[in-house]
């Protein structure tokens, strides 16, 4: 039945090179992306139906023109519909290169990234407290390392045009301070402390009003035997809360901190990455395992 379906059945019948490509270009309208380049490898028509502009229109966000603003006119023009996406899909960087957009290539919904060099951080001036660590595990390639500190305070804004969409604002945090030895990644926690006495609170709020919060030791304070303090030596996300788009136009600014500021106690061995700003729907599908 599949060698019919493709070649024409041993009677000279229609197979599916005979479809029309307006026809397969409806039926992609309802693909994703990938599903969409996997079948544009049949044949002629779906090849055809893989690189119009009204498919691929669909999966652009309605305010793509926006992302494209974020980059120079000439990356962009005379582009195709399908080669903007594959272009807003890539990481696209802004504000000096310290912010990043882009699109989730299965379902085109918009993302963002704030590095830890577009924050306000207390006392990153001061070698004794803060050091800027290179790394490849970073989107952004460097990490805002903290050895020891009594005010802990990090404080971000983001300006964007948002599409519509339920967004969480999470921090992209790691215990101890990492590096490569003879080809292995190594873990040091000499600085690890302070972290376990009392929460970090996260803050978030946007130019409309919506406000969130939450509070998380950072540390654990109990270890299991067996695998040690599961938070040490791996990048966590804390997710921080949500908010909500309604319109893309004007652009949603949002507010973000961190911070313990007990100055009963110091605390160190801290890296800060980033912030992320992802739709909710992917964040939920991927903990389930729906999206790869």
């Amino acid at each position: 039945m599949g060698a019919s379906l493709s070649n024409g059945s041993a009677t000279g019948g229609p197979g599916l090179g005979d479809i029309p490509e307006s026809c397969v270009a409806c039926v992609f309208l309802y693909l994703t992306p990938p599903e969409i380049c996997n079948l544009a490898r049949l044949n002629r028509a779906f090849r055809g139906a893989a690189s119009s502009d009204a498919v691929w229109a669909s999966k652009l966000p309605p305010n793509y023109k926006n992302l494209l603003d974020l980059m120079p006119p000439e990356r962009y023009q005379n582009l195709s519909k399908k080669d903007i996406f594959s272009l807003l899909s890539r990481s696209v960087t802004f504000d000096d290169g310290n912010k990043a957009s882009w699109l989730d290539r299965i379902t085109g919904r918009v993302c963002v990234s704030i590095s830890a060099k577009a924050m306000a951080i207390t006392g990153i001036e001061d070698r004794r407290y803060w050091n800027w660590v290179p790394t490849e595990e970073s989107r952004f390639h460097v990490v805002a390392y903290l050895q020891q500190i009594w005010w802990f305070e990090v404080d971000g804004v983001v300006k964007f045009p948002f599409p519509a969409d339920i967004y969480t604002l999470s921090f992209r945090i790691h215990l101890g301070r990492f590096s490569k030895r003879l080809g292995r990644r190594v873990c040091n926690f000499e600085h690890t402390h302070g972290w376990d006495i009392k929460p970090v609170r996260f803050e978030l709020s946007t130019s409309d009003g919506q406000q969130a919060s939450s509070e998380c030791c950072l540390d654990e304070i109990e270890q299991d035997d067996v695998n040690g303090n599961h938070k040490r030596g791996c990048w966590i996300e804390y997710k921080v809360g949500e908010f909500v788009v309604n319109e893309s136009d004007p652009a949603t600014e949002v507010r973000f901190s961190m911070k313990q500021i007990d100055c009963t106690h110091s605390k160190g061995g801290l890296c800060v990455d980033s912030v992320s700003i992802i739709p909710s729907y992917l964040k939920d599908h991927r903990r389930k395992g729906v999206l790869k």
